[in-house]
């Protein structure tokens, strides 16, 4: 085998009990999964605006972006529901470069596994104890997910990972929302076949035991453009794609039917500024169509501190290190202007 094993990594379970989430903080993050789960029950008319960094690079960074969100997050609260976008888990469509805070703590030094787990945890709990934000974060290695488990708010399954079975049969047994993107490929049969699967409960190997899921009825689609056979990006988030993926949702036997927009990735070619155009455009969608409304439950939106995005060994505080977001007060001004239109009757 062509494999080096290293040194064992402890279990979820031990890294629990080294840092534990606290009584109240559990009970913050069992409130918030209520209230997310009421919104996707359409008992709660918020939507929900999962925004943050591409990835996770820096604690200190990050921390001061979620504080700041927290700020604001009081005076939209009415009609929004933040979730902090926290994603310490990168895939890479070559392998090739950082794939995040677990495998690298500091972007500048070698992968070391065991520090990434012990700082994935760390940032999350320290967003919850601070800001009373449980985040989002990407299910990049199904095994990893219980590391994270009693801290997590929102779980989202990558485009390239979602026709894995492993992931689709792990979110089955997750009892709190995951979102499903589409593939990179666009093809909606292939989201939709992850998304029965989720939903639906089975018997497979998890961490090396024999488990049993229910499945998860909160599992609901993403999303995200697609590129075609020649590497054209193509937006998924229009009027009549929305209407759409609501008839293959329609046609299905599905509970609490959700859809959120990723307004970047193929949907914007990764020009981050179009962020602001593609969430006006879904908010247009939802006012004039009550069924529109009904089942586009949110937007995602990759934010930063700093506009843009720098290499890796870049030195701008603040600034993604993978795909380019959109800076502080552009986010803020888009939240605001979400919030104004939610408001003005577009609920």
């Amino acid at each position: 085998m062509n494999m080096i094993f290293k040194r064992k990594l402890p279990i979820p379970q031990d890294v629990k009990e080294m840092y534990p989430i606290s009584e109240e903080a559990l009970r913050i993050k069992e409130n918030r999964d209520k209230e997310l789960k009421a919104i996707l029950d359409g008992k709660d008319n918020r939507l929900i605006l999962v925004i943050g960094p591409c990835s996770a690079d820096r604690e200190d960074s990050v921390m001061e972006y979620i504080s700041r969100l927290a700020k604001i997050e009081k005076d939209v609260n009415d009609v929004l529901f933040i979730i902090p976008r926290v994603y310490t888990n990168k895939p890479r469509t070559t392998g090739e470069g950082y794939k995040g805070m677990l495998h690298q703590p500091d972007p500048l030094r070698q992968s070391d596994l065991l520090k990434g787990i012990i700082a994935i945890r760390k940032l999350h709990m320290r967003a919850l104890n601070e800001t009373e934000f449980s985040c989002a974060d990407e299910m990049l290695y199904p095994a990893n997910h219980r590391y994270l488990s009693d801290a997590l708010g929102y779980v989202a399954v990558g485009a390239r990972s979602v026709e894995n079975q492993e992931h689709r049969l792990t979110a089955s047994g997750l009892d709190l929302p995951v979102g499903l993107k589409n593939p990179t490929s666009g093809d909606l049969s292939v989201v939709f076949n992850a998304l029965k699967a989720a939903q639906s409960g089975h018997t497979f190997i998890y961490r090396g035991w024999e488990v049993e899921t229910k499945g998860n009825p909160y599992a609901h689609i993403i999303l995200r453009g697609y590129k075609n056979s020649r590497g054209i990006c193509h937006e998924n988030y229009t009027y009549n794609n929305l209407k759409e993926v609501i008839s293959m949702y329609k046609e299905g036997n599905f509970q609490h039917p959700a859809i959120l927009i990723d307004c970047n990735h193929n949907n914007s070619n990764k020009q981050y500024e179009k962020q602001i155009e593609i969430a006006n455009d879904v908010l247009e969608s939802r006012e004039k169509d009550p069924e529109v409304r009904e089942f586009v439950k949110g937007l995602m939106i990759e934010s930063y501190l700093e506009d843009g995005c720098q290499h890796p060994d870049g030195t701008i505080y603040g600034k993604s290190i993978t795909d380019p977001c959109l800076g502080w007060e552009k986010s803020k001004a888009l939240i605001y202007q979400i919030a104004d239109r939610l408001r003005k009757g577009g609920k």
